[in-house]
């Protein structure tokens, strides 16, 4: 089922059942995917893919992460589980991430097939890991990792 559609459903499931928290994350996400929708049709462009939408919900993932962890350093628990409840919703639509291990597979895989020697070849190490891997790495410490491995790792 198209991912539009799965938030639809899941928000008319959401109302029934009365989960308020729930619904309004639901709504959330699907603000952001309408936005984005004009943004795109003022551009001239088609409507999301599902790919991009995963491109928004992992954006909002990492908002709130970083939310999480300003309402922490300032004593704010009671917002910051707001955003960790937020956060486990919108995860539910998105791929499940890989682990460390994982990761390091990949990438060690990615360098082999880009030939890549040095740090200098860290784009495209890169590019070939978004490209067989989008939505199920986290391309920040993704790259911490590629740039150890070529370095001298």
């Amino acid at each position: 089922m198209p991912l539009r559609e799965r938030l639809t459903d899941d928000m008319k499931t959401a109302m029934k059942a009365g989960e308020k928290a729930r619904l309004s994350t639901i709504r959330l996400v699907q603000a952001a995917v309408k936005d984005k929708d004009i943004e795109a049709r003022g551009a001239g462009k088609e409507p999301l893919s599902d790919d991009e939408i995963m491109a928004v919900l992992q954006k909002m993932v990492k908002q709130r992460q970083e939310s999480i962890g300003i309402y922490e350093a300032n004593g704010r628990p009671e917002l910051a589980a707001g955003e960790r409840d937020e956060v486990a919703v919108i995860a539910t639509y998105l791929p499940q991430q890989m682990d460390e291990a994982e990761m390091e597979a990949a990438v060690a895989a990615a360098v082999a097939e880009t030939g890549a020697a040095s740090v200098k070849d860290m784009g495209k190490v890169i590019a070939k890991l978004r490209e067989d891997f989008a939505g199920r790495m986290d391309f920040a410490k993704a790259s911490g990792v590629v740039k150890a491995k070529l370095a001298g790792g």
